[in-house]
């Protein structure tokens, strides 16, 4: 085989898996703006749906959105592997602070869940993530759904 030829089809091979490399990457980076701006312009109980759906998705079970008023700060109830959730909904257009936080700790212990969560298009404050690590309240943020739809 004369080396001319080997190189050629060298050249070929790696442009080829080049241009495959980046139309995945392209195609990511464009299906996550498209959430991400799809996630943005939800109403706010159109995003308590969509967490549901994405939960449900991911393996949760008896998933139940709850009524708008009266709810005590919980949006979604789930269990998952005989785990209880209460989980309170926020599609902000800025950071999640403490009261979000507050809620979810509120609404665990109203519908007697085991595990509360609050659920967001959003990233949380500082003081969020404090309160959340003391009173025991999982974040689940923008990073986090986007991971979850990626999985799908």
């Amino acid at each position: 085989m004369d080396w001319r030829f080997a190189a050629g089809v060298a050249v070929s091979v790696a442009a080829v898996l080049f241009f495959i490399w980046l139309g995945y990457w392209a195609a990511r980076r464009f299906g996550r703006n498209f959430w991400g701006r799809a996630l943005d312009g939800m109403e706010g109980h159109d995003f308590e749906y969509f967490c549901a759906d994405l939960m449900e998705r991911h393996g949760f079970i008896e998933v139940e959105v709850t009524r708008g008023s009266g709810d005590y700060g919980v949006d979604v109830l789930a269990e998952k592997d005989g785990v209880t959730y209460a989980v309170q909904c926020k599609r902000y257009d800025g950071p999640v602070g403490v009261k979000a936080v507050q809620e979810a700790y509120a609404g665990r212990d109203y519908y007697d869940r085991m595990v509360g969560a609050v659920m967001t298009n959003q990233y949380f404050t500082e003081p969020a993530v404090e309160a959340a690590r003391k009173l025991k309240i999982l974040l689940w943020d923008r990073g986090y759904l986007e991971s979850m739809m990626e999985e799908e």
